[in-house]
């Protein structure tokens, strides 16, 4: 590969891990602060910034919710949405699968409606002007009991054509996939899609009680599952995709570097692996340098990073017309 940091440029792929909350830039966190009149203990971007030096999953969720309250109205949330979405449209994202977590907004008293109104317009947005295709997934916080999940499941039912599935996301120790199952069986039964993350911080079993017992789709994360054969076995058998996200995982000290990256071990391994940046604001960087940062660290091949786009399309929760004229776009950019 002459250019590899061009080629990632330039190459088509989607993002199915990107929790939109977590897209949150410090200097629209500020702006967003004045314009509600919310007091934040920073004072300036670089104090965000300097917060920004976690170490472990709950620092970073701790922050992650502080930053959060600075969204109130339904322009605060089309405003957040759509700076991700030029961003991601920048870096030759042609689809993206969005998380939001409504609890975070509806438990300090701002409505389901405003929440998804704004990040609806958004999205009807980038369709039309920037040319991308996008779905939204509604994440449920898995430090909270399953009866408030109940709820948030109940007041999203009004919007349940804006939905393409739901998620489970927040805190993984001590928190596993089986605390929810009672919502997700109905939240299939309903016709959603399901996702969960599980391996993260967790175990592998949590990989297979999201398998097993919620129903999912696709794993996000999932790096603790290569600790046991048989369930990669699984995995790879049945064409689970992992929505994996490496900045995310060193920033988080999931993993000690990025040379210690499991990605490329993942694709020896034939497991649907994807490139993600689950909350690019707090880790460092958006897609593109996910893959260029795994690209410098592990090697990979000009085959293989064709691979990790690919699969981000066949995981994909579009409809097939959709998914073949992505595939497509991939295809001729790899052979010009």
């Amino acid at each position: 590969m002459t250019d590899p940091g061009q080629f990632i440029a330039r190459l088509p792929k989607a993002e199915l891990h990107i929790h939109i909350e977590g897209s949150l830039e410090p200097e629209m966190m500020l702006a967003l602060a004045a314009r509600n009149e919310v007091r934040l203990r920073y004072g300036s971007v670089e104090a965000v910034r300097a917060a920004y030096r976690f170490t472990n999953l709950q620092d970073f969720l701790d922050l992650y919710y502080q930053g959060m309250s600075v969204l109130r109205e339904e322009q605060d949330f089309y405003d957040l949405a759509i700076a991700y979405l030029r961003r991601a449209a920048a870096q030759n994202v042609r689809h993206a699968e969005i998380f939001f977590d409504p609890q975070g907004h509806t438990e300090r008293g701002i409505s389901f409606e405003t929440v998804i109104d704004g990040l609806w317009r958004a999205l009807k947005d980038a369709e039309r002007t920037l040319g991308m295709t996008t779905g939204l997934i509604l994440c449920f916080l898995r430090h909270l009991d399953e009866a408030s999940a109940e709820r948030t499941l109940d007041e999203a039912l009004p919007w349940r054509d804006r939905i393409i599935a739901v998620g489970l996301d927040s805190s993984e120790k001590g928190n596993p996939p089986s605390k929810f199952q009672h919502v997700f069986r109905r939240a299939r039964d309903l016709g959603f899609l399901t996702v969960a993350h599980a391996g993260e911080e967790g175990p592998p079993d949590y990989v297979r009680q999201a398998l097993d017992l919620l129903g999912v789709r696709r794993i996000d994360h999932g790096n603790a599952a290569l600790r046991e054969p048989d369930l990669v076995a699984r995995l790879v058998r049945d064409r689970i995709p992992l929505t994996v996200c490496p900045l995310s995982n060193v920033r988080l000290c999931g993993v000690p570097d990025m040379a210690a990256h499991p990605l490329r071990k993942m694709l020896q391994l034939g497991l649907m692996a994807t490139v993600n940046s689950d909350d690019p604001a707090y880790f460092g960087g958006y897609v593109n340098e996910n893959f260029q940062q795994a690209h410098d660290a592990l090697g990979l091949t000009r085959e293989e990073i064709v691979t990790l786009a690919r699969n981000s399309f066949q995981a994909a929760f579009c409809d097939d017309a959709v998914k073949q004229r992505h595939l497509a776009a991939l295809d001729a950019f790899v052979k010009a």
